[in-house]
């Protein structure tokens, strides 16, 4: 409206080794990224003022501000969270350490599974039992002060609260959180409210990894949300692993929720960002790639929606909460390389990380990684200037790409550079490869839509290992996690097991568990008049162990569920069958929808800066480089090329060619002859 002050919103991601900074203000973009740092929260606030201060507008100007990091996922896999007690029933103290029948590698007999977060001298048990039609034994106030004693002297600094069968009948379990809470001064995490689903071993798992990384979400969200208000900054919404926004109090008291949270923003902003690419080009739909500085997410866009799943795992643990279905390989940018005893070349999964960094980024490191690799083959040069600060020293990596050469018996630097890209490569495509061919889903039918600081560097090539023939780098394809952020709606979920034949379902006993859930996602919602509810059940033939989710009408309807199953069966396996299908849980999602952010695009044009030597798989060329940012709606550019911006750089190779989309998008596709 005339005279009405721009809205500014903000979004902010946290990698391994960039923090991430979109500001939206009167449809103009601006993009910042700043180096992470150990307390996340400095580097959010640094990424935020410097992003204000690109775009003329000061911090307490903004309205809107959305954040994902990765201290839990860090906590989960660094093994560093908080000291974690759990309390259980009476003979299942080491179903954490049982756990499946499966090995990790089926013929390694020496294969180690993961360490419990839990140590068995932390576990505790008490006298109770339920079963699924109810509880037969209470708690015994005695023993259970024996039990607060002991959770006492173990120093535990979180405890898990796990009995049998509380998913059905949660009264002896709350009476077990309800006394720890009185009595304990350390955050109290229960299974009915973490994940009220039945398979004891999934829903320990679960709840003890939202224990585990409760007092580190708490008090990084605590000083996240001090040093904002301190700037005049809105205390920040947080995206969840279900690839949707909530409040800062929710997170804080369900932390397991944030696992994967800026892998998430990343799928949600190129949903968001690529527009009808997949249609215009009659596509199934997208591969999504995000090359970080440390790992690489490849997930999938299918009919417009994130794909999501329930059985995720996270260093080897199962975490059952819904999660964007990300699938994440150890090769990013920082990724060093280094030889194996047999004499191969290898990348990852260790990273060189923030500090001290790759070895042309002149911060101290050493070993070369994937990104020095990418200068030496061209892709950077020494007037690339990453996130508009960082310079390049292409001596110092060419010096590290000739140690590595002479270890691994390479004929020099450029011979290593091209080693490793083709391993990082390789790497990731077997990473496509399996949210693709081993789906059931042919690649050659998708579009791969490439993100992240490296990722459009490398897609070109893994486009062609694939056969996939479009490939779109989104405008803010360096920092489309925190641009996903401010596309992301706000979402809450809540299950429940309701174990039942389809032939003999009682449906009002359904009706109630799916009234009682939808009540329960609507009250988490900011507006719960304007959510809409969304109801899914996971069914499973007779016999069968896991389930497949399927939509559910309102009110019940076992017919259609069943035949929605079959359906979905022969999707995913290639056949159904002529069996039972069982009812296992009920979902509800109440969903508050926020309108795509609108961006508008104009360049000057006039986008050549500058030539250099590039390596391709068929040779070296004389390469144009480009400024992406000054490159007109409708341009296209022929291969070979390179287009710098200040987060990210798209490499163009021979007999390829990259068009600007009206948003300022690109779409490369090969060129016929």
């Amino acid at each position: 409206m005339d005279g009405e002050t721009p809205e500014t919103t903000v979004g902010v991601d946290v990698g391994g080794t960039f923090t991430d900074v979109v500001l939206l203000r009167d449809n103009s973009l601006v993009t910042a990224k700043v180096p992470s740092t150990a307390d996340q929260s400095v580097g959010v606030m640094d990424g935020i003022e410097k992003a204000c201060e690109k775009a003329g507008v000061a911090p307490d100007t903004i309205d809107d501000f959305a954040h994902a990091m990765t201290v839990s996922v860090n906590a989960l896999l660094e093994e560093d969270g908080a000291k974690t007690a759990l309390v259980t029933t009476e003979g299942f103290r080491d179903v954490l350490e049982i756990g499946r029948q499966e090995r990790p590698s089926l013929y390694d007999f020496d294969a180690d599974k993961p360490t419990p977060l839990v140590p068995r001298r932390r576990r505790f048990t008490v006298d109770e039992r339920a079963t699924p039609e109810g509880v037969t034994e209470s708690v015994d106030a005695d023993a259970l002060d024996d039990v607060v004693a002991s959770v006492k002297a173990s120093e535990a600094e979180a405890v898990a609260v796990c009995l049998l069968h509380a998913y059905a009948h949660p009264e002896n379990e709350s009476a077990v959180a309800s006394v720890l809470d009185d009595e304990l001064d350390v955050p109290v995490s229960v299974s009915h409210e973490v994940l009220a689903e039945f398979r004891e071993y999934e829903r320990t798992s679960t709840t003890v990894a939202d224990a585990y990384v409760t007092p580190a979400i708490d008090a990084y969200i605590g000083r996240l949300v001090d040093r904002a208000a301190d700037a005049g900054v809105p205390e920040p919404s947080v995206m969840q692993a279900n690839g949707g926004i909530t409040d800062a109090t929710t997170v804080r008291e369900h932390a397991v929720r944030t696992c994967m949270s800026g892998p998430a923003a990343g799928v949600v902003g190129a949903r968001a960002s690529v527009g009808d690419v997949a249609a215009d080009r009659d596509l199934t739909g997208l591969v999504t790639f995000d090359m970080g500085g440390t790992s690489s997410d490849v997930s999938l866009v299918r009919d417009g929606d994130v794909e999501q799943t329930t059985n995720a795992e996270i260093n080897g643990r199962p975490i059952k909460t819904p999660m964007v279905d990300v699938t994440t390989v150890g090769a990013g940018g920082g990724s060093k390389g280094w030889v194996d005893p047999g004499g191969a070349l290898r990348i990852g999964p260790e990273s060189a990380g923030a500090e001290p960094g790759p070895v042309c980024y002149g911060r101290g490191g050493t070993v070369p990684t994937v990104t020095d690799a990418n200068v030496v083959l061209g892709y950077i040069g020494d007037s690339t200037s990453l996130g508009g600060e960082l310079s390049i020293d292409v001596d110092a990596a060419r010096d590290s790409l000739a140690e590595l050469a002479d270890e691994a018996g390479l004929d020099g630097p450029l011979d290593a550079a091209q080693g490793m890209y083709r391993v990082a490569n390789a790497t990731m495509t077997r990473a496509i490869r399996a949210v693709t061919l081993e789906r059931g889903y042919d690649p050659r039918n998708f579009g791969l839509v490439a993100f992240g600081g490296a990722g459009p560097m490398h897609a070109a090539a893994l486009a062609d290992r694939l056969d996939i023939g479009t490939v779109v780098a989104p405008r803010a394809c360096g920092v489309l996690s925190a641009f996903g952020l401010l596309a992301a709606d706000e979402k809450h979920d809540a299950v429940r097991t309701r174990r039942q034949s389809l032939a003999s379902v009682d449906v009002e006993n359904v009706e109630t568990a799916y009234d009682e859930l939808e009540a329960s996602v609507r009250d988490e919602c900011s507006d719960p008049e304007a959510a809409v509810v969304t109801r899914r059940a996971d069914l499973r033939y007779a016999g069968q162990s896991f389930e497949l989710t399927v939509p559910a009408d309102r009110p019940f309807d076992p017919e259609t569920a069943k035949e929605r199953f079959h359906a979905a069966h022969e999707n995913t396996y290639g056949y159904r069958m002529d069996e039972s299908v069982d009812l296992v849980n009920v979902r509800a999602e109440a969903v508050v929808e926020r309108p795509d952010p609108s961006v508008s695009y104009d360049a000057p044009g006039d986008a050549v800066v500058d030539e250099r030597e590039a390596h391709f798989a068929d040779g070296s060329y004389a390469t144009t480089i480009y400024d992406r940012e000054r490159l007109p709606p409708g341009e296209t550019v022929s291969g070979p090329a390179v287009l710098e911006q200040d987060e990210s750089t798209v490499v163009v190779p021979p007999a390829w060619e990259a068009t600007v989309r009206v948003d300022g998008s690109l779409v490369l596709t090969e060129v016929t002859a």
